[in-house]
């Protein structure tokens, strides 16, 4: 069973060489503008990164994963909401492959039945038809870890200290590293957007699960709160990276919706 690229050529290029290029333009402006070169140079256990078009979010999520890649993780464990079909507890990806527009990923079944004991993971195969979250992860992978074999996870109906323990689990073993996924505010205007989405980044900078309360909005603040909830629990610290909106693409500013990036550093 192959886990299909749903969404390919919607909320990213459906051609490879178009994803390349992208990828390519993204890192010379980071290149050309970066202060901070050393950030580059780090080795994360994990990044939030967020899942929208590529035109809108992809420089924010390009630059976790480049990062992310300096890991060399074995295995990379994509966690994010479900956006289309109810589910009660977590979904895994209890397949084979992977498809992206480079190239199959293999997915680590073996290890995924190994958290389904473990965790009581479930298989809701319509959840990982058309799953953005998480499949726009994907070609990022393939292109910064060419043999990482992948686990996608995707959440519903669990609270962010029992989707903890799941990410502790992983995060305890050194050939993992994982990816949460997330947007941030949804159709506010750029002025209420912005101080939204900045409850946001202040909480996930303080890793303080209290900020994230006061009125942080995002599609995956359960994912959010529990890599948060995990790098207390293991001493880890966190590292913003970028902030944009939709409206730095589109001009847009009545309609905004927010992203951002960030590293998870042991």
């Amino acid at each position: 069973m192959k886990r299909v690229a749903g969404v390919r050529g919607q909320f990213y290029p459906h051609d490879c060489h178009d994803i390349e290029q992208m990828i390519t333009k993204w890192n010379g402006i980071l290149d050309k503008h970066i202060k901070e070169k050393s950030l580059l140079e780090l080795t994360p256990r994990a990044i939030i990164s967020p899942h929208a078009g590529y035109i809108y979010s992809g420089f924010s999520a390009n630059i976790a994963h480049r990062i992310l890649a300096n890991s060399k993780a074995k295995r990379v464990i994509v966690i994010g909401p479900s956006h289309h079909v109810y589910i009660d507890g977590v979904s895994g990806s209890f397949m084979d492959s992977y498809e992206t527009p480079c190239g199959d990923i293999n997915i680590d079944l073996e290890y995924l039945k190994i958290l389904k004991a473990k965790f009581d993971i479930g298989f809701a195969p319509k959840a990982h038809n058309l799953e953005h979250s998480t499949e726009t992860q994907m070609p990022f992978i393939k292109h910064y870890d060419k043999n990482a074999k992948v686990i996608e996870l995707i959440y519903g109906k669990i609270s962010y200290k029992n989707l903890s323990k799941i990410v502790v689990y992983l995060l305890k073993d050194q050939d993992n590293v994982v990816v949460i996924s997330t947007d941030l505010s949804h159709f506010y205007t750029l002025k209420e957007a912005n101080k939204l989405d900045h409850i946001c980044l202040e909480g996930v900078a303080k890793s303080d699960i209290s900020i994230l309360n006061r009125g942080c909005e995002a599609c995956g603040i359960t994912g959010v709160k529990a890599i948060i909830e995990s790098c207390n629990i293991l001493g880890f610290k966190t590292k913003l990276l970028d902030y944009r909106t939709s409206a730095d693409a589109s001009g847009d500013e009545n309609r905004v919706v927010g992203y951002m990036s960030a590293l998870i550093l042991k």
